[in-house]
């Protein structure tokens, strides 16, 4: 006889251990890469100044990061399905670290274009190869909770990010380089340094760690198989019925319309704020950190909302309300601390859901599968983080006011929330065969 407390004691025990061990090591990664991708909205105004770049080509360079980034998304973790996600994943620091240190070398606009859209290519891949990891990892249950762990690298890059990418920016003169070439350079290197670190230190299974006993670790993996979804080593040709699910692409839309309102606000706070007259970098920096307080905040509180209510869409939906009202408020208010304090409630809906979008995907997908349509879903969210600055950048121009971009974050929120019950709907028909299959067996 099976002693089934025992066992949700190993599992317990297994995966307390492993958010331990491997989320700090997820989080580090993850953390280099979004300073590296977004620590060009600190250099927007510099780069005007210095190199003569207008508002809609900044948008447009921090956006084309997103297409050859989303491009390569699928092929990238299909090849994390093959080679392990730790050797792909330290490649693709390594690659995206040399990359983000040569934006130092920018002289205009084509050249921004061009090293933008390198660092996306360099960087594809490995968003969905962490998630993919979390399906190999963590029971459906937890998954959730580990993604907001790991939501607070970017989260911390937003808060600790800024202040010390505006601390480098005031090395402007030394050496005969501007602030903005120090900032690339020095915030680019250490991502080398990390991806080196991951090649040795990041195991790729449960059965890799060897920090876990056997018992835990078949505990991770069994815990880990979603019953109804197929086996987990599903052959290649498997992989296109993720991509053809509509609650996958459902899901997909979604976050594309939250990319388009999230990143179009991270990439143009900084310019909001410099708006309100606040022209510092270091205080630009500081104040610009109110997005990832929220954000911070966001990743901690919603999904353990999401943990205790058993119905995902009213989750999503009801969350997506809050950042409606939050935007709403923000472009009817002029007070400038209240203003501040609206960054930070817009982030915290916009980011705190991030985590129960994958969760709500991850229920559905695992194996070679998970591969493949976690990418497709980040492929679609990643072309709303091209859409989402741009945007901001031509109603920026037509307006004159960056804070103009708000209206954008309300379009692409109402438009969301009205693709919720959709997904509710193609949830309850995917899931009624499953239910019915395992009532007959």
């Amino acid at each position: 006889m099976i002693n089934t407390s025992s066992s949700a004691q190993t599992h317990w025990l297994a995966t307390r251990r492993a958010m331990v061990r491997l989320i700090p090591l997820m989080c580090a990664i993850y953390f280099m890469s979004y300073l590296d991708r977004t620590n060009v909205a600190l250099a927007k105004a510099a780069l005007s100044t210095d190199l003569g770049i207008s508002a809609a080509a900044y948008g447009l360079g921090a956006g084309i990061f997103f297409i050859g980034y989303a491009l390569l998304e699928v092929p990238s973790n299909l090849l994390a399905h093959r080679i392990g996600p730790r050797r792909w994943i330290s490649r693709i620091a390594v690659s995206w670290g040399v990359l983000s240190s040569c934006m130092m070398f920018v002289q205009g606009e084509w050249s921004f274009y061009l090293l933008r859209v390198l660092l996306g290519i360099a960087e594809a891949g490995l968003f969905p190869a962490l998630m993919y990891m979390v399906t190999l990892w963590f029971a459906p249950k937890d998954r959730a909770i580990a993604i907001g762990w790991i939501y607070l690298a970017p989260a911390l890059a937003l808060v600790i990010g800024n202040p010390i990418g505006g601390a480098l920016m005031k090395m402007d003169g030394i050496g005969g380089l501007h602030g903005w070439q120090w900032m690339f350079l020095l915030e680019g290197l250490p991502s080398v340094v990390v991806g080196v670190i991951l090649w040795f230190k990041l195991p790729e299974r449960p059965r890799h760690a060897r920090w876990l006993t056997k018992k835990q670790a078949d505990s991770l993996e069994a815990h880990a198989l979603l019953p109804g979804h197929g086996d987990s080593h599903e052959y290649s040709g498997h992989w296109v019925k993720a991509l053809k699910r509509p609650t996958t692409i459902l899901i997909g839309l979604i976050y594309f319309l939250n990319q388009v309102a999230f990143v179009g606000l991270v990439f143009f706070t900084p310019s909001i704020i410099q708006q309100m007259q606040i022209t510092a970098p270091l205080t630009v920096g500081l104040l610009s950190s109110s997005v990832g307080v929220g954000f911070l905040c966001g990743v901690l509180v919603l999904p353990r909302i999401h943990r205790r209510i058993a119905r995902d869409c009213y989750c999503l939906g009801l969350f997506t309300g809050g950042l409606i009202l939050s935007s709403v408020a923000f472009t009817l208010i002029d007070d400038a601390l209240v203003r501040i304090a609206l960054f930070s409630a817009t982030s915290l809906f916009a980011g705190g859901v991030l985590p129960i979008y994958w969760a709500v995907a991850m229920k559905r997908l695992q194996g070679i599968q998970a591969a493949a349509g976690l990418a497709f879903i980040n492929t679609i969210g990643l072309l709303g983080g091209f859409a989402g600055p741009y945007l901001f950048g031509l109603v920026e121009k037509a307006s004159g006011l960056s804070s103009s971009g708000f209206y954008v974050i309300v379009s692409a929120a109402v438009l969301g929330l009205l693709l919720v019950p959709l997904l509710a709907r193609a949830i309850d028909a995917e899931e009624s065969p499953l239910m019915a299959t395992a009532v007959t067996e």
